[in-house]
């Protein structure tokens, strides 16, 4: 070896020990492990991207690649319900005289019509009808009554409502409130009688021609195709602006990073007016043409029983299902489906092994993300608890970021340049993605009032004059990349599955009890998903009528967002503001042995009774089931 040779050699070994040593040594090896999945995880998001080019470029919308799929593969099955198959052709041909009927109304492209119905393959049919005349169908939570629903069909400022026979009493209950809306009733049985002034709508379309429409072909890629309802942060329900083309983002994104194939058969019983239901799940029907069995509502012990008898290969969950799946009795189907892979959101880390161990599914395909947001996550390699992950070099080419908050008002903290701060590994810190209209992955498109969606928005963060979305949720990325949920900002909490808004249920409650100051928060029950709501009451006189407030908020209130727990204070903790103090409300939680105010809990007869010491240690037990 001459000298010149030996001195690079030296020189090699020297900067290769000097990159090898500290945080660079560590970065290496991070890199090592993450490699093959940042491969693969990128080769999927480019795959999925080019996709959504494509039907970009084609000028495509929801309605005219569901009309592909009909026509390549017209006898196919889309939707399976109740052992009723509908098949490309039949899914096609109601949708089309959904679509030919209401082009006929008074009505203007882009207009809403409100829909309330519960699950089933029809849903998907009228929604998809009213998109192929141009118009938006604004997808109504079936649990909302009286204030709330009629909030939300203004909200959306629906020139008429489409609702499932079985919600007469609802829209009877608000009906001489919306004078002005059009209303339609569909109804499951012929001989069905019709709420007086309403429209029946089967017979009507029975005799339309079921053929393409020419209004198809006005649809753009980022027209409106529906709109799906977000507590957000705060307040009442807001109507989210949901896109031909992020309809297409979140259906085929799943797809694409979790590889589902065209063979499979996914089961889907979770409400078709959510985003993981009528969006990701019914989406794949829609797009990609998998077949997708259908359940009016989740029932546990029919879970997979149903997932072996239609051969389900494809199960969806939120977390609560799982939950309930593995508190149930085992059973032979336990273990005897084909399931292979679930996917969804919420599925808790302390119930994810026990849950995999017991029903042998091999993949779970955890997900993140908000309705109306621009940044969304997928676990593609089943790491326990995480949401999704982030290539170690990819923060530009997935400008997603978490920032430090004040732990206090959840606000983001700025430096000296008044810029925000970015969180390090393993902190804790608000979630963020940064707008580009440009990019449809990247795109906000926000919620139907205007003033909302701009609560939303950060300005100034990584650089003046730029732009994020404010997710509201408190996350934690590791030093591998993965991201893991914490908690939510702001005031709402979830429970069962659905954002709780503490405003809307303190105004119920308030009204309820005669206008006395009330607080609802959410508090942390051992062994269940979520928050459970429980309201503090000042009434120093002890005049409250439990009976009569258990009335109230069961008849305004869906079950979800009625409060399990009531304190009653004799003392009004207020800040300085004339706030009362939730934070150290919640804090306390229900917890007797703390708290020496009168507790009460509502149990699974409607009534609120004492929280007793032996009530108390049952909920923390598990033997009352929440």
């Amino acid at each position: 070896m001459g000298v010149n040779e030996l001195v690079i050699a030296v020189l090699t070994v020297c900067i290769g020990a000097y990159l090898l040593t500290g945080k660079r040594r560590r970065f290496i090896y991070l890199l090592y492990k993450t490699l093959p999945r940042d491969v693969l995880g990128a080769y999927r998001f480019i795959r999925v991207n080019v996709l959504l080019w494509w039907w970009e470029w084609q000028k495509l919308t929801v309605a005219k690649i569901f009309s592909r799929q009909a026509t390549a593969n017209p006898e196919k099955i889309a939707f399976i319900f109740e052992d009723k198959e509908w098949t490309y052709r039949e899914l096609e041909g109601y949708s089309n005289r959904i679509g030919r009927y209401f082009t006929g109304k008074s009505l203007s492209r882009e207009d809403s019509v409100g829909l309330i119905m519960e699950s089933r393959p029809e849903y998907v049919g009228i929604w998809l009808g009213l998109s192929k005349a141009g118009l938006v169908g604004a997808l109504l939570n079936t649990n909302l009554r009286q204030d709330v629903l009629m909030h939300s069909i203004k909200a959306a400022n629906c020139k008429a409502v489409i609702f499932g026979s079985n919600f007469k009493d609802a829209m009877v209950e608000i009906r001489e409130r919306i004078p002005n809306v059009a209303l339609y009733q569909w109804s499951e049985l012929p001989d069905t009688s019709c709420l007086e002034g309403a429209i029946d709508l089967n017979p009507e379309i029975s005799s339309v021609d079921s053929g393409p429409l020419d209004t198809v072909a006005l649809g753009t890629p980022r027209d409106k195709l529906i709109y799906i309802y977000t507590s957000g942060t705060t307040g009442m329900p807001k109507a989210a602006v949901i896109t031909n083309l992020r309809y297409m983002l979140m259906s085929c994104g799943v797809n694409s990073m979790l590889n589902l194939r065209p063979t499979d058969r996914i089961y889907n019983s979770l409400p078709l007016y959510h985003t993981a239901g009528g969006l990701i799940g019914v989406g794949q029907a829609l797009l990609r043409g998998i077949t997708v069995v259908l359940r009016r509502r989740f029932s546990a012990s029919k879970f997979w029983p149903d997932c072996v008898h239609y051969e389900c290969t494809v199960a969806q969950y939120i977390g609560e299902i799982c939950r309930y799946l593995l508190t149930a009795p085992a059973a032979p189907c336990d273990t005897t489906h084909k399931v292979r892979l679930m996917f969804g959101n919420g599925l808790r880390p302390q119930i994810w092994k026990p849950f995999v161990d017991r029903f042998g599914v091999k993949q779970i395909g955890e997900f993140y993300g908000a309705t109306e947001g621009n940044s969304n996550l997928v676990n593609i390699d089943n790491t326990i608890g995480a949401v999704g992950f982030v290539p170690l070099c990819g923060s530009s080419l997935y400008p997603v970021a978490l920032l430090r908050v004040d732990e206090e008002t959840g606000e983001p903290l700025r430096g000296p340049d008044g810029l925000c701060i970015r969180c390090k590994p393993g902190e804790s810190g608000i979630f963020v993605g940064k707008i580009n209209p440009k990019r449809v992955l990247n795109d906000f498109s926000g919620y139907v009032d205007r003033k909302a969606s701009e609560q939303k928005i950060l300005r100034d963060v990584f650089r003046k004059g730029d732009r994020v979305f404010n997710s509201g949720d408190i996350l934690l990325m590791d030093e591998f990349g993965y991201f893991y949920f914490k908690d939510r900002t702001g005031d709402t909490f979830r429970w069962h599955g659905e954002n709780v808004a503490t405003s809307e249920v303190e105004a119920v409650v308030s009204n309820v009890i005669g206008l006395k100051d009330a607080a609802v928060y959410g508090v942390e029950v051992p062994g269940t998903e979520g928050k459970a709501g429980m309201v503090a009451i000042y009434d120093p006189e002890y005049t409250l009528n439990v009976k009569e407030m258990a009335d109230g908020v069961k008849k305004s209130l869906p079950s979800y967002a009625r409060p399990l727990f009531v304190r009653v204070l004799s003392e009004l903790p207020m800040t300085g503001t004339f706030k009362l103090k939730k934070k150290d409300l919640q804090e306390d939680g229900f917890d007797i042995k703390k708290i020496t105010d009168p507790i009460y809990f509502l149990d699974n007869s409607g009534v609120y009774v004492k929280l007793t010491e032996e009530i108390y240690n049952n909920i923390l037990e598990g033997k009352i089931r929440l």
